[in-house]
């Protein structure tokens, strides 16, 4: 069973970056795609974006382009969420996911493993 960890969130002021991680402590991750998603208060998951088992492609959420780039260090069973330009409507509770596919995806339902998020909060 794979089970993916998430960190580095916190309270951060509007405009800085943040780097969130994700660590899988067992099974073969660099098998399996990876995906970010962030869920607001009352809502249910949104996509952000994906990167295939390889980290040689991703896949985002038109809306999240630009500010929102993801990469992986398979050595590492490690994936990561770099976020610049903090927005206050930015904050939410972000999430990571490992799909059953070798490709990037950001549809939800090819997602099997979720983690339990890490909050971001930013400030004004």
């Amino acid at each position: 069973q794979v089970q993916p960890v998430e960190s580095g969130g916190g309270l951060v002021q509007a405009g800085d970056s943040l780097r969130l991680s994700c660590t899988v402590s067992s099974g073969t991750f660099s098998s399996y795609a990876m995906g970010w998603f962030r869920r607001f208060p009352g809502r249910e998951p949104e996509p952000i974006g994906g990167i295939s088992s390889s980290g040689d492609s991703t896949l985002y959420w038109d809306s999240e382009k630009g500010r929102f780039a993801i990469s992986r260090d398979n050595a590492k069973n490690t994936g990561y969420l770099q976020v610049s330009s903090l927005k206050p409507w930015d904050t939410a509770v972000y999430l990571c996911a490992i799909s059953h596919r070798t490709y990037a995806t950001i549809s939800t339902s090819d997602f099997d493993s979720w983690g339990q998020g890490t909050q971001v909060t930013v400030s004004s």
